[in-house]
């Protein structure tokens, strides 16, 4: 037996260090599967759009997403199945476990650069300061995640883990920083983009709440991950929360492409039965009311307008004397 498997054995604890890997695969593989019924839902509602960036955006993260889930599950499968009973394979390093951070950096900063791509192009017709410092911000982050890939493949066993602490706290903490930015930067745009229509504002709200939500919770996840590693630096829990902090960047985008097919439903769901009535009750004494009415439905579809191929289209006016480049420029979210 090895001097380091000697050195594990007192204050090896199963539960906390293997078995939490264990819980962390099975919640990271429902991760996946909620990921790729997005992933179809997305090709469901765009069909006739042809091959645009976003599918392959899509189809690269969902494939990075399944290469992690693979590394991960082979990672325990390693230590709990083949070399069961084995204490020396304990404390070693797996391959997969150091290559599973590789694709973890790729996700993590690849979904960055599709969110500072977004706030590009919605940014159009406006000052290109806001994004240039995101994206200086996510690229200098991708130097610290460099630095931490280096650290992993200087270790062999795990309790070298411990003395590469510092890139751990370095780059979950610049992950967390950069997700405040992003979503920073995208209410941003949102509240500054208000149309004054009463529906029209309160979908680009709802979106910013989304933003906000999406945005903590990944935030959440990194932080529990850089404080368990504090707090308990000798057993794999932060390990198992960073299993999922991958999983949970490629959902939130995802979920942000649907944010038009869910806003859709919702609203036809929603609004469609009280403008019927409205019209029935209306029609002979306001008939210019009920005009209205139909122009201002058009306008709370056209914020979710499919613009896929990042073409901007007028959209309708109620008023024909209000400028509408505002509402304008809300159809560059169409595909979120």
């Amino acid at each position: 037996m090895s001097s380091s498997a000697q050195d594990l054995i007192p204050q090896l604890n199963i539960a906390r260090t293997f078995g939490a890997l264990f819980i962390g695969v099975t919640i990271a593989a429902v991760l996946f599967g909620l990921s790729s019924v997005q992933a179809f839902v997305y090709f469901q509602t765009h069909k006739g759009t042809g091959t645009t960036f976003y599918k392959l955006a899509v189809i690269w993260l969902w494939i990075l997403d399944a290469l992690h889930l693979a590394l991960i599950v082979h990672c325990v499968y390693y230590y709990l199945v083949i070399n069961y009973t084995n204490v020396d394979a304990l404390t070693e390093i797996v391959w997969s476990f150091k290559l599973q951070i590789i694709v973890d950096v790729l996700i993590i900063y690849g979904v960055h650069l599709l969110y500072v791509y977004r706030i590009w192009i919605f940014s159009d017709g406006r000052s290109r300061i806001l994004p240039i410092i995101v994206g200086v911000i996510v690229i200098l982050g991708s130097g610290v995640a460099i630095a931490l890939i280096w650290a992993i493949y200087q270790c062999h066993v795990f309790s070298d883990l411990i003395k590469t602490e510092w890139s751990t706290y370095m780059t979950l903490g610049t992950v967390t920083f950069a997700d405040i930015v992003i979503a920073s930067s995208l209410c941003y745009l949102l509240a500054t983009s208000r149309t004054g229509f009463t529906a029209t504002d309160s979908l680009i709200t709802k979106l910013m709440a989304y933003i906000i939500n999406t945005g903590c919770l990944t935030s959440i996840c990194s932080m529990a991950a850089m404080i368990t590693c504090a707090v308990m630096p000798t057993n794999f829990i932060f390990l198992a929360i960073e299993f999922l902090v991958a999983k949970l960047y490629v959902n939130s985008f995802f979920a942000l492409l649907n944010a038009r097919y869910y806003a859709q439903v919702n609203t036809d769901t929603h609004s469609s039965y009280p403008f019927h009535n409205r019209h029935e009750v209306y029609r002979t004494k306001l008939p210019v009311r009920a005009s209205q009415d139909e122009e201002l439905q058009a306008s709370r579809k056209d914020v979710f307008k499919d613009l896929d191929d990042e073409v901007v289209r007028p959209s309708r006016s109620v008023k024909p004397q209000r400028p509408i480049a505002v509402a304008t420029e809300m159809n560059y979210f169409s595909s979120l």
